[in-house]
């Protein structure tokens, strides 16, 4: 039998054997033990998936590198080591045309092939939703998070939200949850999150959405998705951004679209209504802020 109908017929029990283990796989397992995704249900969002592929993939590629880099290396250390009775050097190569055009073409193909599909991916995932269903503005400030659920109105008059402050850990460094500033979301609709500052550079990290996105201040940053699974996830800022850094923290209920409505109108029957993205707000004259100076009347 010829080699080439030998490697084929070894090629054939490889792939079914891959194909069996591949399906056996749980979804976290298929993910890269990556959070953001259950054994029986779906992603956290519509774009988690996406992210994690891109991940996985990318090891998988890295992986294969790295084993035949390494075999390579293993290769050449036997085969060229040097043997009982030898002096001086082996004969060297200069050079090797073939070898030369692998080590150079190989590596660009891989740069290029990174670069496609993050680029392709990043995309997709800084596109943003003009008409979303639910426009919300989140504002990091040292060291907590306020939320804005914006309404009809342009100048926000209509809007409700809340304001948090920082966790504060007990003495077993447990942190009681219920206290955390929490931002309600409705489950399957698209969502689009205006990301502010008050004061220094934060990062609005929900872990589970597999995305984070810097929140500078003077500068709008917006973050569109659609949360596809109820529940409850944690959220963190992932940017150093003061002694309190770590106290930082928030949750996002992911909920139905009634019981949305019913936590915007227990927020509107508090009386928490109005614009608050100017409230407390310590960049008045940053460039950026639309404020050209600070007036000191004299008295």
């Amino acid at each position: 039998m010829r080699p080439e109908r030998r490697l084929r017929w070894a090629a054939i029990p490889v792939g079914i054997a891959a194909i069996v283990v591949l399906a056996g796989c749980t979804a976290t397992e298929l993910n890269g033990y990556l959070p953001g995704f259950i054994e029986d249900g779906p992603q956290a969002t519509n774009r988690t998936e996406m992210v994690s592929g891109l991940w996985v993939n990318s090891w998988i590629v890295l992986l294969v590198v790295g084993v035949v880099t390494w075999a390579l290396m293993l290769w050449a250390m036997i085969a060229y080591r040097r043997r009982k009775g030898q002096r001086g050097l082996p004969v060297q190569l200069r050079y090797n045309m073939p070898i030369e055009i692998f080590y150079t073409i190989v590596p660009l193909i891989l740069v290029i092939g990174f670069f496609a599909f993050t680029a392709r991916d990043q995309t997709i995932l800084e596109t943003q939703y003009e008409e979303p269903d639910v426009s919300i503005v989140a504002i990091g400030k040292q060291w907590a998070w306020d939320f804005q659920y914006n309404g009809e109105e342009e100048d926000g008059s209509d809007a409700v939200w809340t304001m948090g402050v920082q966790a504060v850990p007990e003495a077993d460094g447990d942190v009681d949850q219920d206290s955390l500033p929490t931002l309600v979301l409705p489950v399957d609709q698209t969502v689009q999150i205006e990301l502010l500052s008050r004061d220094v550079i934060h990062s609005f990290w929900v872990i589970d959405f597999l995305y984070k996105k810097d929140m500078y201040p003077g500068h709008e940053n917006f973050w569109s998705f659609t949360p596809t699974r109820e529940g409850t996830y944690a959220g963190k800022c992932a940017e150093l951004c003061g002694e309190y850094h770590s106290a930082m923290l928030f949750n996002v209920e992911v909920v139905d679209e009634a019981e949305y409505e019913a936590y915007l109108a227990e927020l509107r029957a508090a009386g928490q209504v109005g614009d608050i993205t100017e409230d407390y707000d310590r960049n008045d004259n940053l460039p950026g802020t639309g404020v050209t100076g600070v007036t000191v009347e004299e008295g």
